[in-house]
């Protein structure tokens, strides 16, 4: 049994009982929401220190380069924040009920792909917030202010080097699946969150790796970016490189991008425990119809309307002109019409040579297509 131990306040007897409070944050936690609440022991495993360490020595992070940086922060979270014992680590789900099947906007020539996260509001926002409210009612539960001890804590959704996946492997809520995405019973279609604290709560056990021989996710990614060892080269990652690059897609890579937009979910799809997956919060519904929206429309779409149309999406982060770049790649994969032509021409002469330079090889692409077809049909008469 958990042993009590002394807290000041902490209501008449001046003791708290960790272990009752961990089942009190558990069941707080899912009155939010959350899927999964899980605590883990505020260290960092070998294991994974060694993972990130041999990741970031091959180069694997590509030009991602705040991964390289505050390291120490992410392996010792005391160092981030000095008052930690404890790591709250939670799962949201996020399948938007109601979206296009993802096979009509991956096999549509017409449609961009929208990865699925990216559908519906900035999970960033939304994660943080539940967590504060959680750390709310834990307060209310011990009897302490905001800046009372024995509780303090910070929040984080992918939003501060903070090891993640390896936080809800401890936890006991997900396991790391060999796409390097945190897995559950449940699937893999959840934003992670954590709230690191002051508080000893008693720990979950580790979870169980259950991926077993199965390799469908490195089989199906269509950059190969994806290790033997279950390790992403972010220089390949077509998630990575529409969303982390701001420079010029490498032309080698174009064409493996499909009509995909934002991000890319294949390794997620081909996942045979996604079969499990429920409906996520309705936070991420979609919004402006991003889950069918037709290339040559959203290429139309002004700096302002970028701004306007995407406000609260995780999507405008990026910017406008990567937002015109990975367009310009998708059409140049598309079939061709004379909208997808004029569209292609119409930014060909863009202010940004980021934009016109794909926009021209997308042009070019039809053009090489338009031609072997031509050469095929005369072949053949």
């Amino acid at each position: 049994m958990q042993k009590k131990i002394s807290a000041e306040p902490a209501g008449e007897s001046g003791e708290l009982d960790y272990a009752a409070l961990t089942m009190k944050i558990k069941e707080f936690g899912r009155k939010l929401g959350f899927s999964a609440v899980g605590i883990a022991k505020a260290v960092v495993r070998r294991d994974a220190k060694q993972r990130l360490a041999r990741w970031l020595d091959r180069g694997d992070h590509g030009r991602m380069d705040y991964m390289a940086k505050n390291v120490d922060l992410r392996l010792f979270p005391e160092k981030l924040f000095p008052e930690v014992h404890s790591v709250i680590s939670v799962r949201l789900p996020y399948w938007p009920a109601g979206a296009v099947p993802e096979e009509y906007a991956l096999t549509r020539p017409e449609i961009a792909y929208v990865s699925r996260y990216a559908l519906g509001r900035d999970y960033h926002k939304v994660v943080r917030s539940r967590l504060r409210r959680l750390a709310n009612e834990i307060r209310r539960e011990i009897g302490v202010s905001q800046r009372g001890l024995p509780f303090v804590c910070r929040a984080f959704s992918d939003s501060a080097p903070v090891m993640e996946v390896e936080f809800a492997c401890c936890s006991g809520i997900a396991w790391r699946g060999k796409h390097s995405l945190s897995v559950s019973r449940e699937g893999s279609w959840h934003f992670l969150g954590e709230l690191y604290t002051s508080l000893p709560l008693l720990p979950d056990p580790p979870a169980e790796n259950h991926c077993g021989r199965c390799r469908r996710c490195v089989d199906a990614c269509p950059t190969g970016a994806i290790s033997e060892s279950g390790e992403i080269d972010a220089r390949l990652c077509i998630s990575c490189l529409t969303i982390e690059w701001r420079g010029a897609i490498p032309v080698g890579l174009r064409r493996s991008f499909g009509r995909r937009i934002y991000g890319c979910d294949d390794c997620q799809l081909a996942c045979p425990w996604n079969r499990f997956t429920k409906f996520g919060d309705a936070a991420f519904a979609v919004r402006e119809g991003l889950d069918a929206a037709r290339l040559v429309d959203i290429f139309a779409w002004s700096e302002a309307e970028f701004a306007t149309r995407l406000s609260g999406s995780p999507i405008r982060r990026i910017g406008y002109e990567s937002w015109l770049r990975n367009i310009a790649v998708a059409l140049g994969n598309a079939d061709e019409t004379p909208k997808i032509r004029a569209s292609l021409a119409a930014r060909a002469d863009h202010p940004s040579p980021l934009v016109r330079e794909h926009a021209r090889w997308a042009l070019g692409e039809l053009d090489k297509r338009r031609d072997d077809d031509i050469a095929l049909s005369r072949g053949s008469s």
